[in-house]
């Protein structure tokens, strides 16, 4: 396994740099998905970097945090995931379940960490609100951002820097004397996105919209399997003419999310313009009662 430093340097940044967006940036940055982009940039392999940080992102689709609540870090699973992938050669569906969730999991270690550590800059605010200290404020919130970077900083350097015998010899095993636990791991991690996905049904209103979804699941379906074949009999005609030049691209997953975002909007003008209807049914059925209205006079 190899990393070299500035590889380490920047995942680290990165990472201390991700919570930060998270609670208060809001650029996109902090999820699973940029951290596999990112990392998987900075180790050279970017299409293993996306599918460990798009499998980790479905992974928690469903899951959110609120107030004090504390969820896995997917993005510091992601990161390290990525780079002990790249850099031991791991699969990448393996590394989703045999480091990137671990690795999350006991990063709720961490976050609560970070949460009460943070509680030291919350008090000297307070004291400084009773002061009217205002440059006191600023300077006791902005120094509140340290823990909570330092909690995801910390255990990336040190996993990067000294975890890389391990995850060696682990890599080793898993393609060799444990290769049936190896084989486990991958189809583990192609199941994991699944059950975000389940998460995510259980808390969307499904029984109300059920129609939508059984709708979206057919589109999808119909629209992937017709580019296929269209694409793969373009191809065949291309190897079989040269004088056929054709090009055919299958259908992105972008196009079908912009369906799913018609029938969404549409679902939603439905619902903003019930009630007014039902309001003008209403006025109408009142006017009928004999009373003089303005326009009538």
């Amino acid at each position: 396994m190899h990393i070299v430093w500035w590889q380490i340097l920047l995942i680290t940044l990165y990472a201390g740099y991700q919570i930060l967006d998270e609670l208060q940036i809001y650029s996109s940055l902090s999820s699973p998905v940029a951290a596999g982009l990112i990392s998987g940039l900075v180790m050279g392999d970017v299409k293993a970097g996306l599918i460990i940080g798009g499998g980790m992102q479905l992974t928690i689709l469903g899951v959110g945090t609120f107030g004090g609540a504390t969820r896995i870090d997917a993005n510091t699973g992601t990161l390290i995931a990525v780079a002990f992938s790249v850099g031991a050669g791991m699969n990448a569906q393996a590394a989703i379940a045999a480091v990137a969730v671990p690795v999350a999991s006991l990063m709720v270690y961490m976050d609560i960490l970070g949460r009460f550590t943070n509680t030291f800059f919350a008090h000297r605010i307070d004291a400084q609100v009773e002061k009217m200290n205002y440059k006191g404020i600023e300077r006791y919130f902005v120094a509140g951002a340290l823990p909570w970077a330092l909690s995801r900083m910390i255990p990336v350097s040190l996993g990067l820097a000294l975890g890389g015998t391990f995850i060696g010899n682990l890599v080793k095993a898993l393609n060799g004397p444990w290769k049936w636990l190896g084989d486990g791991l991958s189809v583990a991690g192609a199941v994991l996105p699944a059950v975000g996905f389940a998460i995510l049904l259980r808390y969307l209103p499904v029984k109300k919209h059920w129609p939508y979804l059984i709708l979206g699941f057919i589109i999808t379906m119909l629209m992937s399997t017709l580019f296929t074949d269209v694409q793969t009999l373009g191809a065949g005609l291309t190897a079989a003419s040269k004088a056929f030049t054709t090009g055919f691209n299958g259908l992105s997953m972008l196009a079908i999310a912009f369906i799913g975002l018609a029938l969404a909007a549409i679902s939603y003008q439905r619902a903003v313009s019930a009630p007014k209807a039902v309001a003008a049914s209403s006025n109408a059925n009142s006017s009928e009662t004999g009373e003089i209205e303005d326009d009538e006079l």
